[in-house]
């Protein structure tokens, strides 16, 4: 390794591993810091009547996260003025809807009251009948939101962004054309923002694309074409001491652009569905997709500083810009997290595995959280020396962090749960099918 490499890696190890707090804000999906809140203790036990501040019904239905600024909680919703198809649990086949449904629907963003859980202002951002079907398990509110202190930025894919400021007066609108995705499965990436821009991924199977928008016009800033079909990953904005980058994950390339959309890196070795967010810390990137049907389910640890094709040669684990791979670690849905040394990979059957953060070496894997446990969506979160992990069936099960796989306890709520909770003030907000929770100690 040269002088200059070190003194890079150098630098992230002392300056970027600072966890934020995320109780100033939770912006957006998985909130500041991938999943990982210090800082606070967060609640580990409760149950529907235990250690609930409040509990809100949710009108409609949506997988999106709620977001947190201040005292006011965003959720978008879609409300179905027609008959609702019950959702269902678990990995099958089956699910493929090749029909939209023909009744009116109302896309929806309600702004809560984080002290009380009562609705402060709600607008219907759209109202029509949808243009592209849905698997069962996906809903037409799936992205989660944005909010900036200013605005809150509402993304429903094939459908537009709207714009509201704190008060919910709307402020601007951007309608997106409608785009066929892979089995018609639908959409669910989240956009991402960094200074005064919004960054939208819209992976699909006619005309995929990445777009800057402007945070207070909407208007277009750039936008450029993907070499890829339906994906569902959320990007993310790799800050680190060489510069700042947007990192996408695709079926065919792990790609990497600039703030002004030119192509730094790219990555060959994904599963043939593309899913968990990359997310960094340790002084690296961490890219992952493990589509449960595929022989290939990567995950790969990068270096900053990489330019043009890092793709790994036959054989080899390790480059110049890869510091490590594993062939068969990654998750399908849940998006892994790193919290101290390890790298823990939830996977939707219900196992967690752990690895050395920095070298790969595996810890522990594929430890069962619990008898029954078999459906996982959501993303892991940390806090407290704790794995936390969210299961389709409402069940939390809290996993002590380190070396050793030992479950600590299991947290119930007894309604289905897809949507990756957020974080207030050392509270947790957890969406379920119908309600919002806020759960404190």
């Amino acid at each position: 390794m040269n002088l200059s490499r070190f003194f890079v890696l150098s630098l992230l190890s002392i300056g970027f591993m600072g966890n934020v707090s995320g109780q100033e804000s939770w912006s957006g999906f998985r909130g500041p810091d991938s999943g990982v809140v210090e800082g606070v203790v967060l609640p580990d036990a409760w149950s529907v009547t235990e250690h609930v501040k409040w509990c809100v019904a949710v009108p409609g239905r949506g997988w999106s996260s709620p977001v947190v600024w201040g005292d006011k909680i965003f959720v978008t919703t879609v409300v179905n003025e027609g008959k609702v198809e019950e959702a269902k649990k678990g990995l099958y086949f089956g699910g493929d809807r090749k029909k939209a449904p023909l009744s009116i629907h109302r896309w929806m963003v309600l702004c809560i009251d984080a002290r009380t859980g009562h609705t402060l202002w709600e607008k219907v951002a759209k109202k029509g009948v949808p243009s592209h079907p849905l698997h069962i398990k996906n809903t037409y509110a799936s992205e989660t939101p944005l909010v900036d202190g200013k605005r809150v930025y509402a993304y429903f894919g094939n459908v537009g962004v709207f714009c509201y400021d704190m008060a919910g007066k709307a402020l601007w609108e951007k309608p997106f054309k409608a785009h066929k995705t892979r089995y018609d499965w639908g959409t669910a990436a989240s956009p991402v923002m960094d200074e005064d821009r919004i960054y939208i991924v819209n992976d699909n199977e006619q005309r995929s694309y990445l777009v800057a928008m402007d945070k207070k016009t909407g208007e277009q800033v750039w936008r450029i074409r993907r070499d890829e079909k339906s994906n569902w990953v959320t990007p993310f904005i790799w800050t680190h001491p060489l510069g700042k980058e947007i990192v996408t994950s695709g079926t065919g390339k792990v790609r990497s652009y600039s703030m002004e959309g030119k192509l730094l890196w790219e990555l060959k070795g994904m599963s043939v569905i593309a899913i968990p967010t990359p997310h960094s810390a340790q002084g690296l990137l961490y890219v992952s997709s493990g589509y449960v049907m595929d022989k290939n389910r990567p995950v790969y640890a990068i270096r900053p500083g990489a330019t043009g094709d890092i793709t790994l040669k036959k054989g080899a684990t390790s480059s110049e810009y890869v510091a490590w791979s594993l062939e068969q670690a990654g998750p399908y849905n849940p998006s892994p997290i790193v919290y101290g040394d390890y790298f823990y990979v939830l996977y939707d059957r219900g196992t967690l595995s752990c690895f050395d953060a920095r070298t790969g070496k595996e810890i522990y894997k594929g430890k069962k959280l619990a008898k029954g446990a078999n459906a996982f969506t959501a993303s892991p979160w940390a806090n407290n020396g704790k794995i936390f992990c969210l299961s389709e069936d409402g069940d939390t099960l809290v996993v002590k962090a380190g070396r050793e796989f030992e479950l600590l306890g299991t947290n119930k709520l007894n309604e289905m749960c897809m949507a990756t909770p957020a974080a207030v003030d050392g509270d947790l907000l957890v969406r379920t099918l119908g309600k919002l929770y806020r759960i404190g100690k």
